[in-house]
């Protein structure tokens, strides 16, 4: 029988997945050769990275969430919020060389992965922080130009990621023309609780994206009026990014810059 793939985690003798204690829950990482998989449960995958090319985005909500480059192109400063597999770090980290990222993960044993999925070292242009993801935006003196948050654990979405007050925190915590890009569960009971809060934090300028594979959300909301059409064509060509970035956004652009015509 051929050789279908080994689960790396967790090792003998971890805690069972009954635990309540994050740094006591998972995660499972998933080998077949080609890829490796991150799960939280065993039944819920949430990221993938291909071991031949580390920094190419394998899941399609990543992709989704990497639009944000349609309304800012050039990010000095950004934060996210939930590490996993590290997808969006690599890709940043990569494709943005003028960006300086903080990516906070509460779960120690997901940071405990870093090497295991090729994340960099923390270094000037990076760095991770072991942390609640809103306390890290309720207290940050940082201003940011884009905010990424794509906070789950074991259950799902992480409730304090949710509140109205984060969502105001987040607001507070971007630039003028900054970018708040949240990713969300498509069918969660909450979905539309949590939708109206974002918009009662950031306005008119909020838009939200089906990924591909329809089962997460993405919204993108703009702290100030999205850019003018000759803009988005402009930057929709994506002319100013290499060919892998070319080849992996050009769909998510197309269609968040329609969606942003359309509804606009």
């Amino acid at each position: 029988m051929a050789d279908v793939g080994r689960w790396l985690y967790p090792k003998p003798g971890a805690t069972a997945q009954g635990s309540t204690d994050p740094a006591q829950r998972g995660p499972f990482v998933f080998d077949d050769g080609k890829t490796k998989s991150l799960f939280f449960s065993l039944d819920q995958l949430q990221s993938r990275m291909n071991k031949g090319q580390p920094d190419a985005l394998e899941v399609d909500y990543t992709k989704t969430m990497m639009a944000f480059l349609l309304l800012a192109p050039s990010p000095r400063r950004l934060a996210m919020i939930g590490l996993g597999g590290g997808s969006l770090v690599r890709f940043c980290h990569r494709h943005l060389p003028h960006s300086r990222m903080t990516v906070v993960e509460i779960n120690p044993a997901v940071v405990a992965l870093r090497d295991e999925f090729l994340l960099p070292p923390d270094s000037d242009r990076l760095a991770v922080l072991l942390a609640d993801g809103a306390d890290y935006v309720g207290t940050s003196a940082d201003t940011l130009d884009v905010l990424l948050v794509d906070g789950f654990d074991h259950d799902g979405q992480a409730p304090q990621l949710c509140t109205q007050r984060f969502y105001d925190d987040c607001h507070r915590a971007l630039d003028a023309q900054g970018v708040l890009v949240v990713n969300l569960h498509h069918d969660h009971p909450e979905h539309a609780v949590y939708m109206s809060r974002i918009q009662q934090s950031f306005g008119a300028g909020v838009f939200e994206l089906a990924s591909k594979e329809k089962s997460n959300s993405v919204v993108f909301a703009c702290k100030s009026p999205a850019v003018s059409l000759e803009q988005f064509r402009e930057r929709a060509a994506l002319d100013d990014f290499s060919d892998p970035v070319r080849q992996q956004l050009k769909a998510e652009f197309a269609r968040l810059a329609w969606l942003i015509q359309k509804t606009g």
